[in-house]
């Protein structure tokens, strides 16, 4: 993620999330906090939005904390997440993480389905989590990031992501450069 991509990012942010981030947050992280990582999903075709997806990691010690993920509304349900979440636990096994951590809201259940797929558990529960309408979140670990399975499973959503998506219209490269 760029800082010229917080724009993009907002339009995505302030529709998926009813708690949304401000765009001083993203500065802020791309600008002054050396643990975060984030990535962003361009495309590459003018009829589509500039950013499908984006997502953050945070390290803490030897845990890579997804800190945000997200899907353009419009294109939810094309493997965009999955995607974008396994780039988010390559870049925290790169960084030097050995397990992944992220909250979820409990009533998200199509998040939550998305993070087991890729091997995620719960593990614990933060009552009335989020302050926009206490709604509790769950805690969700990935217990390990062992690099091969890792690449196992992109190569596996590749060819999926390649069977619903143009390879003119998508750019399916993530960048983190600021």
């Amino acid at each position: 993620m760029r800082m010229t991509d917080i724009p993009y990012v907002m339009a995505i942010e302030r529709r998926v999330f009813p708690l949304a981030w401000t765009s001083g947050i993203y500065r802020r992280e791309l600008a002054a906090n050396p643990w975060s990582h984030y990535l962003v999903l361009r495309s590459t075709a003018s009829d589509y939005p500039p950013l499908l997806a984006y997502g953050g990691v945070w390290r803490f010690d030897q845990a890579g904390h997804i800190a945000t993920i997200a899907t353009h509304p419009d294109y939810t349900g094309r493997k965009l997440g999955g995607y974008m979440l396994i780039h988010l636990l390559l870049k925290a096994y790169e960084i030097g993480c050995t397990e992944a951590t992220l909250e979820v809201r409990a009533s998200n259940t199509a998040a939550q389905a998305l993070y087991v797929r890729y091997g995620f558990e719960i593990v614990g529960r933060r009552r009335r989590y989020y302050s926009n309408d206490h709604e509790d979140a769950l805690i969700m670990t990935r217990p390990t990031l062992e690099p091969a399975p890792l690449l196992q499973e992109l190569a596996d959503i590749e060819t999926e992501l390649c069977q619903i998506w143009s390879q003119s219209a998508v750019n399916l490269s993530t960048s983190n450069a600021i």
